[in-house]
């Protein structure tokens, strides 16, 4: 069996949202490399503008979509959108909103923009994506969710529980849709070292350095790029038998 037949997108289409910059930006590159069409969704329009360049010079099929997924139907219009593009085979759900604070300083603002870009445009998306995808009897969908789902700290109390909430939604829609070959799992990260992160690691660099060092197994921070590999495979042939579970990538811990 060829790694192509397996790993290859070619001929596969995918949407990944927040794919402007860090993780989506690398995903949506990875998936294009792989062949697949990509569907690039930033907040305000010409924010993917230089992802979709750097893909347009490798070779690569990409279009670009915006949208405020806070806002109400927005992960569906999304959605509906793309697909006026080409069929969505494949739905990484990276977009998400994180506001650090104690559950005893939390504001109802922020609780209320947290479920709504975490939650509600996932499960927004999904209602719009899933039936789709199991009329066509494949689809593979992506949710990059985080360690916190599974060991929440109290400083990301509400972002924490959001992702459990989804990684829940992940499990209880693939079993509804195994049976149709649409696959979904969540793949998710520890701490990756992306522009979310970077004022506290260019304001305080020996503080940044100290945290990373005890943080997991391998002392640092994860890169983007790290992630690609384990989207391909989610994304692809490759995880055929493989549904409702979660990938985590944390540099061990």
């Amino acid at each position: 069996m060829q790694l192509e037949s397996v790993f290859g997108l070619k001929g596969r289409t995918a949407l990944v949202t927040g794919s402007s910059r860090g993780i989506g930006a690398a995903i949506a590159q990875g998936l294009a490399g792989a062949g697949a069409r990509v569907v690039l969704h930033g907040v305000t329009p010409g924010s993917s503008e230089a992802v979709q360049r750097q893909i347009v010079a490798s070779g690569g099929a990409v279009h670009e979509l915006a949208g405020d997924l806070s806002e109400p139907g927005a992960g569906r219009v999304l959605v509906e959108r793309a697909e006026a593009i080409a069929p969505i085979d494949i739905l990484v759900i990276n977009a998400s909103a994180q506001i650090n604070a104690l559950l005893s300083e939390l504001t109802s603002e922020d609780l209320a923009f947290q479920l709504a870009v975490n939650l509600c445009s996932t499960v927004d998306m999904l209602q719009a994506v899933l039936p789709r995808m199991a009329a066509r009897k494949w689809g593979r969908v992506v949710s990059i969710g985080s360690v916190n789902q599974v060991r929440p700290k109290g400083i990301v109390t509400a972002y924490a529980a959001t992702k459990a909430a989804q990684h829940n939604l992940i499990q209880s829609q693939a079993r509804d849709y195994a049976r149709d070959n649409v696959l979904l799992n969540t793949l998710a990260p520890g701490l990756i070292d992306t522009d979310r992160n970077a004022h506290r690691r260019d304001e305080d660099p020996e503080g940044w350095e100290n945290y990373v060092r005890t943080l997991n197994w391998m002392g640092r921070a994860g890169q983007a790029e790290e992630l690609v590999g384990a989207a391909i495979f989610l994304s692809s042939q490759a995880c055929s038998f493989m549904t409702g579970e979660s990938i985590l990538l944390t540099g061990g811990y």
